[in-house]
């Protein structure tokens, strides 16, 4: 006579477990690709600004406006010393229109909030940064090739770790 095995409470607890286990390791085994939203960007370290105003300047289109250019902690000794950026610094390019107002430029509409991020392993291809742009006061993306063209402009500040701006004491 064969007996038939009883489930207990034990037994359930470890099906349970494993299930959950099961339904949840895809998603803490995905590492994420992009770049992500900077958030309190603008409580951290101010670099420098920047007024591309006219018409005439090669990058007005797509840069005319003010720009405001940020970077966290982990970044900010790098920008002072003016060397290589360490894994985890991330810069911010806060681009907003700028408008005429009694005679002064002032921050307008946001147009949109450019990202470099950097870490060696994951955007090695992309000599270490990641990139990606967020539009308007949104943290929607408009970046759809990966960063390849934003690296591709930064190529020619290779020798500055592909950042262009400069830390303005």
């Amino acid at each position: 006579m064969k007996r038939e095995r009883v489930l207990d409470k034990t037994d359930l607890v470890i099906f349970t477990f494993f299930i959950i286990l099961i339904m949840v390791t895809p998603v803490f085994a995905q590492e994420k690709k992009g770049v992500s939203y900077p958030t309190g960007y603008r409580d951290w370290p101010h670099v420098k600004s920047m007024l591309i105003f006219d018409q005439k300047h090669p990058l007005f289109n797509p840069f005319g406006g003010l720009h405001h250019i940020y970077v966290n902690k982990k970044g900010l000794e790098a920008y002072k010393k003016g060397g290589a950026f360490p894994d985890g610094t991330v810069i911010v390019f806060d681009l907003l229109e700028a408008t005429s107002d009694q005679g002064a430029y002032v921050e307008g509409p946001r147009k949109f909030i450019g990202v470099m991020q950097k870490d060696s392993k994951k955007f090695k291809e992309t000599g270490g940064w990641g990139f990606d742009a967020f539009e308007k006061d949104t943290k929607n993306s408009f970046v759809k090739d990966g960063g390849k063209s934003c690296y591709d402009c930064h190529l020619g500040q290779k020798e500055k770790d592909y950042v262009f701006s400069k830390y303005r004491p």
